[in-house]
């Protein structure tokens, strides 16, 4: 019954990034509008479908790859809305729901055997691990948005030195942009950072150690300290922009090896 739900927030999905695309290209208020309402519409059949799941398995829905793509789809598709509604802008918007069609795309062509749903083994039958993966693939999608206003954020600067139209309005952009950039990554560090400590938490409670350094382990904390490292550049004068940019889409590269890898 979630495969129903799943399917059909892919297509809102898949919609919602077609009229984003249109909407930066001709700037029409109307598509954007549009757009946003299939992005809404595709997140509540997506929390539909994560609720159907939940009960039917009994704990979280994100306790194995098919289960954490769809919740990150959905996560990523939550953030972008929250900014989209905080600051009143839409100039991401096509590249964070392709980015989200193509994650639930990707988890939905996966074999049956890996989306079926399997008991936990008793290590994992946790409240902690529910805080810890949850706050990790928050965490995650945060840093998606952010990769995402990076890419654009370059596409954009090399659209500006192609073309001095609309200069101010590109500016605009630009500064709305990098601005996104920060505060998603902000808000993953934050995530990420309870992520680690929650795991830490549910491994001593399952294991009897707080830290073993296994490779999952260590890359959780390179990841945090990669983006320590943004963060930290944000402050020192001339890492802003297109620098900025840059570091958020490294950071990415080092989540999706930290996640998949």
């Amino acid at each position: 019954m979630d495969a129903f739900w799943f399917g059909t927030a892919l297509i809102a999905y898949g919609v919602s990034a077609i009229l984003y695309t249109i909407f930066s290209l001709f700037d029409r208020l109307t598509l954007g509008k549009w757009a946003t309402t299939a992005a809404i519409s595709g997140v509540i059949c997506h929390t539909v479908g994560l609720i159907i799941r939940t009960i039917a398995a009994n704990h979280a829905p994100f306790t194995n790859l098919y289960e954490s793509l769809v919740f990150s789809s959905w996560s990523m598709v939550i953030f972008y809305l929250l900014i989209e509604y905080r600051y009143r802008a839409r100039v991401v918007g096509g590249f964070i729901m392709c980015m989200a069609f193509l994650t639930i795309g990707y988890a939905s062509l996966l074999p049956d055997s890996i989306k079926q749903i399997t008991p936990l083994v008793p290590a994992l039958q946790s409240h902690w691990l529910e805080f810890h993966v949850a706050a990790c693939f928050l965490a995650y999608a945060a840093f998606a948005v952010a990769f995402g206003c990076g890419i654009v954020y370059l596409c954009k600067t090399r659209d500006r030195k192609q073309s001095a139209d609309g200069e101010n309005r590109k500016s605009d952009d630009l500064a709305i942009i990098d601005k996104l950039t920060y505060k998603t990554t902000k808000v993953g560090i934050l995530l990420l950072t309870i992520g680690i400590v929650t795991g830490a938490v549910w491994a001593n409670y399952a294991w009897g150690t707080y830290w073993s350094w296994d490779p999952k382990e260590t890359w959780a904390l390179v990841t945090w300290i990669t983006y320590i490292i943004y963060l930290h550049a944000r402050m020192t004068p001339g890492w802003q922009g297109k620098k900025a940019a840059w570091l958020a889409i490294i950071g990415f590269a080092v989540v999706i090896f930290t996640y998949l890898g």
